[in-house]
């Protein structure tokens, strides 16, 4: 559900660390809020009715901000739509089985998980935008899968549909990012989540032969939650990124996974995994390994 923007600092106003930790706070609350709302909402709405519902939501805010932007409605205007909607199925497809994975598994695990959406995109980026494999990046990269093996531990624990979902949404977000580190070349911020939300409601629609699921009584409050949550997650983490380089933000939204542990143990009785933390910490220092070999390149 989130990366690390590539160029994060590019623009920076002023550099202000105790406003990027205000909003890497922020984004913390949300992502977990909406992890919290997609458990609670998943008995009466399927994966693909909530994603319709996020997708309206935010495009009613992207349209509301629209007439007052910059570019205006012009920025509805793109050339590279086959990239975008490229993107958009792979985002789709990935908060499709993320929302499956948290009705189902421990939520630190699932969020430990998808913390690994980082060393895979530096595997594939050398593959994909043509960066360039060095001996730090690999070995951030093999660091990265013995953490995974950590966290999900084959062959001592069962691994079912919820934790296969968790696994398999990394790869959503992972050619989500890759998409969007091309897109963001020549495309807006306001250009790409406006078509994110446009063609993601219509896919959810598709998948739902047009009849999505209406929520009733508090599922509304829980789907409202998960639309204002998920737009306000990446605002504040992108926000936090133009304060505060990511070597500085980047370990601070690693605190997901003790906090999303503690809202586990406290709603829903979840035993905390200790090899969870291990993995944790091992995919946390991979990924810092990625970040400082990509500060070496720039």
């Amino acid at each position: 559900m989130s990366s690390i923007p590539a160029n994060a600092a590019v623009g920076t106003p002023s550099p202000s660390t105790g406003r990027a930790v205000a909003w890497v706070c922020v984004a913390l609350l949300s992502f977990s809020t909406m992890a919290v709302a997609g458990r609670e909402v998943a008995p009466d709405l399927d994966t693909f009715s909530i994603m319709f519902y996020r997708s309206l939501f935010g495009l009613a805010v992207v349209l509301c901000i629209l007439p007052f932007s910059r570019q205006g409605f012009s920025a509805v205007k793109t050339r590279r739509l086959p990239l975008h909607l490229t993107r958009n199925a792979f985002h789709f497809a990935g908060q499709n089985l993320w929302f499956y994975a948290v009705s189902l598994v421990a939520l630190a695990q699932v969020f430990a998980l998808e913390l690994t959406t980082p060393i895979w995109v530096a595997l594939l980026a050398p593959l994909l935008l043509g960066e360039r494999f060095t001996a730090l990046r690999m070995g951030a990269i093999l660091l990265g899968f013995a953490g995974i093996l950590i966290v999900i531990r084959p062959g001592f624990t069962a691994i079912g549909p919820g934790e296969l979902a968790a696994m398999a949404c990394v790869a959503g977000f992972v050619g989500t990012v890759i998409a969007t580190k091309t897109l963001t070349r020549t495309e807006s911020t306001l250009t790409i989540i406006f078509w994110m939300t446009f063609s993601q409601a219509i896919m959810a629609l598709i998948m739902l032969w047009g009849l999505p699921v209406v929520p009733q009584g508090k599922a509304i409050l829980w789907v409202l939650l998960i639309g204002l949550c998920g737009l306000l997650a990446h605002f504040s983490l992108t926000q936090a990124y133009r304060y505060a380089d990511a070597t500085i933000v980047a370990p601070m939204d690693f605190l997901r996974l003790p906090l999303i542990t503690v809202v586990g143990m406290i709603l829903y009785r979840e035993e905390p995994d200790v090899w969870v933390f291990v993995g944790g910490a091992v995919v946390f220092t991979a990924n810092y390994l990625t970040i400082q070999t990509a500060r070496r390149k720039n």
